[in-house]
């Protein structure tokens, strides 16, 4: 398995239960190798074989006339498994999207998704333990994170998937910086952090008498303020 290979994945669903019988109509995954974008994505449009229901169609906008001519899940499920086999994988509200592969698996005789990966991750637990008690959702992250969602006026589970690695870029950024290489000795570590300022000088630059003027001015007026109980006109001009 590599287990630099992430892979963020979204579904859009005619519904909310897989249980009562939704199915899944579009599915979009974004492959992420060494916190780099590959290129390598995987986007069906599915024939779900029933209609989207009112609620669900307003969010994701896919008409059930477009998706009539598309594959079913059985005939895209050897592609999608070879896809995701071994990988990471990073879903937001991971039991949702879960819960309707598994559906999905089992119509099709296969085991449940998490046999075919190395592990799932959810990031809306993950946003959870950053921010607390905050709005977590995708758009709500893409607005903390500055990351553009403009384009989706809809949900579609590519630009879904997409904007999601985006923004798990974006929470785990610096994570790598504060890693501590252990095949260091700590006497190496230490001296790696120890500089040197001995050789450095630093110019003596004085003030001019323009500044020193202004200077005293600036001191008379606080002086004058305070009725003439500043700290400094009380203290010994001359060195000890």
């Amino acid at each position: 398995m590599n287990s630099n290979r992430l892979i963020f994945l979204d579904t859009e669903t005619t519904g909310l239960s897989a249980d009562n019988g939704d199915r899944i109509l579009e599915i979009g995954c974004v492959e992420l190798l060494n916190r780099k974008l590959t290129g390598n994505n995987l986007h069906f449009y599915i024939n779900p074989e029933r209609e989207s229901h009112e609620d669900a169609l307003k969010i994701h906008g896919i008409s059930n006339e477009f998706l009539q001519d598309k594959p079913k899940f059985a005939q895209l499920t050897n592609e999608i498994v070879s896809y995701l086999s071994g990988a990471e994988i990073f879903i937001h509200n991971a039991p949702f999207d879960i819960s309707f592969l598994d559906k999905e698996f089992s119509l099709c005789g296969l085991q449940p998704f998490a046999s075919f990966v190395a592990s799932v991750t959810d990031t809306q637990t993950m946003a959870k333990q950053l921010f607390p008690g905050k709005r977590n959702s995708l758009d709500a992250l893409c607005d903390r994170y500055g990351v553009d969602n403009s384009n989706r006026k809809l949900h579609g589970a590519l630009l879904d998937a997409e904007l999601l690695a985006d923004v798990y870029i974006c929470m785990t950024r610096g994570q790598d910086a504060l890693l501590m290489d252990v095949a260091l000795s700590k006497e190496e570590r230490i001296n790696t952090n120890k500089s040197d300022f001995s050789v450095i000088k630093l110019p003596t630059i004085l003030a001019n008498d323009q500044e020193i003027m202004e200077h005293n001015l600036v001191l008379e007026q606080i002086d004058k303020a305070s009725s003439g109980k500043t700290v400094w006109n009380n203290l010994d001009s001359h060195p000890v």
